[in-house]
């Protein structure tokens, strides 16, 4: 990959995330016109929909079109989403919700398969976990910088939420010409005319070993939406600030992926993801305090972001590179597919567990899924000094 290309699509990257981080703010949305959390669930529900619509889309054309292309009309997806909610919120009726729902997850489905293609085809095996690394980072900017710049718009600019949605629109337009000028510098793999079925190929990866960041991915998305969606609702009638989580969240994320990309490529990396995920069990155990004090929202936001924020490119590495190459763009659709079913699918139930049951309930099941995904790597460790004991010296996850 050309070094000039990159800076295009870093750029990209971080204002299309922009677009995936404002949805973080649906919930004060709804509120501002008379709804609540149950309807942020439902949107994100549609959302949901359209990333199963967006996602195996690319999985299917990615043999006859260039991903970095495909990048370029996800960010037009996801920049109609947020206009459409802008130029909506005056309607009565919940459908307009629904319909960018459905157009943001199409977008946001399609930008986070095709962006990281795109980026894979262009690079090598040995350089993959170091690329990834920092391009995580500048996915994290947006995702997490996005909300805190709208946050300070709305709260100490007095914009409304309608026009910070519609600056998230245009965002995402200059990103998709961003990511234009990106894939004209660095052209990708020759297509062949022809759809790759990717949905058959579960067959053969869930008896490999990329099945299991398959697994933890949805469990760690769903850790990370129920805090990111819901955190104002978490933080309601405390003297914590939901912008602070998302600034120091995002803060933590950026830095650390930044300033120990080639550092966390080197190290044994199952044990690396088991020390990541005991943080970020202890990131959610810090939020059930902030009751007591603001200053566990702090800590919790920055164990989750050394936490589930480092870890993510570590699976994903996992998941591309420990799969036979010609399964390689299944094993990565199907991470992503996994991703969303936690990432759009868990709020869906999270807002329902919130009305019905309240925050500490919401917590201790947030609590239950980072342990769950914990002890999966706990158990890849395992297997590895197994292998090691019986003289193979590898593992499928190392």
């Amino acid at each position: 990959m050309r070094p000039s290309s990159a800076p295009f699509l870093f750029a990209g990257t971080m204002l299309a995330a922009a677009g995936y981080g404002a949805t973080f703010l649906l919930a004060s949305y709804y509120r501002a016109h008379g709804g609540g959390d149950i309807e942020t669930g439902l949107t994100l529900g549609a959302a949901m929909v359209g990333t199963f619509t967006g996602v195996p889309l690319v999985g299917w054309l990615s043999g006859r079109f260039d991903a970095a292309r495909m990048c370029v009309a996800a960010c037009c997806a996801v920049a109609a989403g947020f206009l459409l909610l802008a130029a909506s919120a005056a309607q009565s009726g919940f459908t307009p919700g629904l319909a960018s729902g459905f157009l943001i997850g199409l977008g946001w489905g399609m930008f986070y398969i095709a962006a990281p293609m795109a980026l894979s085809e262009r690079i090598t095996d040995a350089d993959r976990a170091f690329w990834f690394m920092r391009f995580a980072a500048f996915q994290m900017a947006g995702i997490g910088g996005g909300p805190v710049l709208l946050n300070l718009s709305i709260h100490q600019a007095g914009l409304s939420i309608e026009a910070a949605f519609l600056l998230v629109g245009l965002a995402c337009l200059a990103a998709s010409a961003l990511l234009w000028i990106f894939g004209t510098l660095a052209p990708g793999e020759p297509r062949v005319v022809a759809l790759r079925p990717w949905l058959r190929d579960i067959a053969v990866i869930g008896r490999g070993a990329s099945i299991r960041p398959i697994i933890m991915v949805a469990l760690g998305a769903c850790v990370f939406s129920g805090l990111m969606t819901f955190q104002s609702t978490l933080v309601r009638d405390t003297a914590a600030n939901e912008a602070t989580f998302f600034a120091v969240y995002a803060v933590t994320v950026v830095a650390a992926r930044l300033l120990l990309a080639r550092t966390l490529a080197g190290l044994p990396q199952a044990a690396l993801a088991t020390g990541l995920l005991a943080a970020m069990v202890l990131g959610v155990l810090a939020m059930l305090g902030v009751t007591l004090h603001p200053a566990f929202q702090i800590l919790a936001a920055i164990l989750t972001g050394i936490g589930y924020g480092l870890v993510y490119p570590v699976i994903q590495t996992w998941a591309v590179n420990h799969t036979p190459r010609e399964l390689r763009h299944a094993a990565l659709t199907w991470f992503v597919l996994s991703y969303f079913i936690g990432v759009f699918g868990f709020p869906v139930i999270g807002g329902w567990m919130l009305v019905n049951f309240g925050k500490s309930t919401f917590l201790v099941v947030l609590l239950g899924l980072a342990l769950a995904e914990l002890l999966i790597a706990v158990n890849i460790g395992l297997a590895r000094k197994r292998s090691i004991a019986l003289g193979t010296g590898r593992t499928s996850a190392s």
